[in-house]
């Protein structure tokens, strides 16, 4: 995993719990999951805009290929 060890992950865990104490790290777990889901709606609202401008697009196209078929 990353090249981390189990030992090193054990000291970084430790380090934190220290550093903020049992009471902090909930909140800050909290704060970051609800970070990660703002970002994942960020992408996915992203991600539903190109593909209604795709369809748009798409549309058009077909709207201009018949306007062409249909006037010769």
């Amino acid at each position: 995993m990353f090249g981390i060890g189990t030992q090193e992950i054990l000291v970084i865990a430790l380090i934190v719990l220290l550093f903020f104490g049992g009471k902090k790290i909930p909140e800050l777990m909290k704060g970051l999951g609800k970070g990660v889901r703002s970002f994942k709606e960020g992408m996915k609202s992203i991600e539903d805009d190109f593909e209604v401008k795709e369809n748009e697009r798409g549309i058009k196209d077909d709207l201009e290929v018949k306007g062409e078929t249909e006037s010769k």
